[in-house]
């Protein structure tokens, strides 16, 4: 547990970056990068672009995946020492996907603050507006990029209920989604959100035998980057009698809301089916 009653070490911020548009920096993220000692990033070179054109002069080092355990340790010693320490990804949030877990858990054990500065994630901006379920949600990272491998990942999805959320790159989305029209078939519905907040950004909402030839039919729909939202599986238990009779115990004590969550999550079934059927027999 951490000791906040003397603060005598600096303070890691992590600082969440644009995704692509520039607009989306936040003036907290300004202002924390300007106070700050130095900089933590991902890749320097793309770190050093995004702070020219805010002109916030400061030094960087480079923090990613192949030196973290040795930068954590040398960045623990400069935050015990008294420095601010500003961590940043190339785009996005840090730690979500990206470098950053280390430092921040190293940080946690010795006591010193860790301040979140938020602001864009491609997750959530793509969840946001994919139009499916977002209630539970699993995101997967990268999906591997070898074939077998992908499709057993993609296949642990049928288990599930919840939204499952992947990115891909511009070279894999094709191979990608032909594996998921063939363990999931082409009927499987997905959400595709490419080039977030940039000017080309684009959603296709469809099954996946469709949106595979729209992609064939459009070679501009291959570039960029991707977010792959994958609906959950409809294949669930029915509000049956049993359902009803548990719903009509628990809304004598709390709201139908409430009561719906606990049926559902009892029986597995959809809490908006079993809240539907509240209604009805109000």
């Amino acid at each position: 547990m951490q000791d906040h009653t003397a603060q005598t070490s600096g303070i890691l911020y992590v600082v969440a970056t644009p995704i692509g548009n520039l607009a989306d920096f936040t003036q907290r993220a300004i202002d924390t990068l300007n106070l700050v000692d130095v900089i933590a990033a991902e890749d320097t070179r793309n770190a050093y672009k995004l702070l020219q054109h805010f002109s916030i002069d400061k030094k960087c080092i480079a923090y990613h995946d192949h030196n973290e355990t040795q930068q954590a340790q040398s960045l623990v010693k400069q935050l015990l020492a008294g420095a601010n320490i500003g961590v940043i990804s190339d785009a996005g949030t840090p730690l979500i996907n990206d470098p950053g877990y280390r430092i921040v858990k190293a940080c946690r054990e010795a006591n010193i603050k860790v301040v979140p500065i938020p602001g864009a994630c491609a997750i959530i901006t793509a969840l946001s507006a994919a139009g499916v379920a977002t209630d539970q949600f699993f995101f997967g990272g990268f999906l591997p990029a070898k074939k077998q491998a992908r499709q057993a990942a993609i296949a642990t999805t049928a288990q599930t209920t919840a939204t499952s959320v992947f990115y891909e790159s511009t070279h894999r989305i094709v191979a990608c989604l032909q594996d998921i029209q063939a363990v999931l078939g082409a009927d499987k519905h997905v959400v595709i959100a490419r080039e977030l907040t940039k000017t080309f950004e684009t959603f296709i909402s469809a099954p996946v035998g469709e949106i595979l030839q729209i992609m064939a039919d459009d070679a501009n729909q291959l570039k960029g980057e991707f977010v792959l939202v994958l609906e959950g599986s409809s294949a669930q238990a029915e509000v049956d009698e049993k359902c009803l009779k548990l719903l009509r115990s628990l809304v004598e004590y709390m709201p139908l809301k409430a009561a719906a969550g606990i049926v559902a999550d009892t029986f597995g079934v959809k809490k908006k089916a079993v809240y539907e059927a509240g209604l009805a027999i109000k």
